[in-house]
């Protein structure tokens, strides 16, 4: 990098009285991959961090006793201290899936806490307007990867809270961890028309806007790995994108350094799709792991109280045990999500300097 820093030259990203200099979201990655460190650092820049509530709790003490209320401390916990890291400047906040066995109080106790935004995937957060409050200063969005799911989101907003998003996140095929694709899709994501589905999605929203009288702003993620991917969702329409593998490589990320040298080392040929027991396809880096647990099913000796819907009785591993173990160090016998241009990551750096890059990038 020149010595010479950047300066966001384009349009900030606007959430309603909220705004960040950079229309960059750092996407919120568990267990314990974003937390305080990494999202105070994208807020301190003039982004948006993102702390993932996923197991947030895992190395607080009492958490194999009572997870519920280790994660609850840890989102009050990080979330003071992001900001602090921050010193004011950028957004700061959290992604909360609405599969998870305690979402809805993982979703009070951000806004209590004071999160400036909720992000809410890995299922449809049907019910977030209402968990939020009416006079909630914090804002929420809704994780989408197609048309469909939007006008079924932004419908029932409507109808049943008589509010709409304050911002859209749409995530296309590329993206890491859980995925809103079918195997079938994801077999050939080259045919998947992504750009033509965020035109879409701009477009629904557009009838919303008029009726609420104020801006959706949508913010485009999966797969935008540097200025040039970043410039083609501006030109789609996007306000924004969410980047996230990009910032595992950086010094202030809070996964281990063993996991982060996994995806220095990654390769293309490395990541793979695979079956979480969310239900849901996920990517992945190959690892002993993922090649055991397609052999034989992993008994699950101990239940986290993760996920709303898992039976540790039938699931095929515990993710919860897998992914803490790959945070944590153990980079072959742990889960690593991962977007697919992780490959193209070979060297660590910090938030500073890849802010700068992108910057720089988007504004050539």
């Amino acid at each position: 990098m020149a010595a010479e820093e950047y300066r966001w030259t384009g349009k900030p990203l606007k959430i309603g009285e909220l705004e960040a200099e950079v229309p960059i979201i750092q996407g919120g990655m568990g267990v314990g991959i974003s937390r305080s460190s990494l999202a105070g650092a994208v807020a301190k820049e003039g982004g948006v961090g993102i702390i993932s509530t996923a197991q947030i709790g895992y190395d607080e003490d009492g958490f194999e006793e009572d997870q519920a209320g280790c994660n609850r401390l840890a989102i009050r916990r990080h979330l003071a201290r992001a900001k602090e890291i921050a010193c004011g400047n950028g957004l700061i906040g959290v992604n909360i899936m609405v599969a998870l066995k305690h979402y809805k109080e993982h979703v009070k106790e951000a806004v209590a806490a004071g999160a400036d935004v909720i992000i809410s995937g890995a299922g449809l957060p049907m019910k977030l307007p209402e968990l939020v409050g009416e006079t909630c200063r914090t804002k929420i969005a809704p994780i989408v990867s197609s048309k469909r799911a939007t006008q079924l989101i932004l419908k029932m907003w409507d109808h049943h809270y008589k509010r709409t998003a304050d911002f859209i996140v749409i995530e296309g095929p590329k993206a890491g961890g859980h995925l809103g694709f079918s195997d079938e899709q994801l077999k050939d994501v080259g045919a998947i028309d992504f750009d033509g589905e965020v035109q879409q999605i701009i477009a629904c929203k557009k009838a919303y806007e008029e009726k609420f009288e104020r801006e959706i702003p949508v913010i485009v993620a999966g797969g935008i790995y540097d200025g040039k991917d970043i410039c083609h969702a501006l030109e789609l329409g996007a306000d924004g994108v969410q980047i996230a593998s990009r910032f595992v490589a950086t010094e202030e990320c809070d996964a281990s350094e063993a996991y982060k040298q996994a995806y220095i080392q990654a390769k293309n040929e490395d990541i793979e799709i695979i079956k979480s027991p969310v239900g849901m396809p996920g990517r992945a880096l190959r690892n002993a792991f993922l090649e055991r647990i397609k052999g034989s099913k992993q008994s699950v000796l101990k239940c986290y109280n993760c996920l709303e819907k898992c039976n540790p009785a039938k699931v095929p591993y515990c993710i919860t045990k897998a992914l803490i173990d790959a945070v944590k160090g153990d980079v072959k016998n742990g889960l690593i999500f991962c977007g697919a241009n992780t490959g193209r990551i070979h060297e660590m750096t910090t938030v500073h300097q890849l802010m700068q890059e992108l910057i720089a990038e988007t504004a050539v």
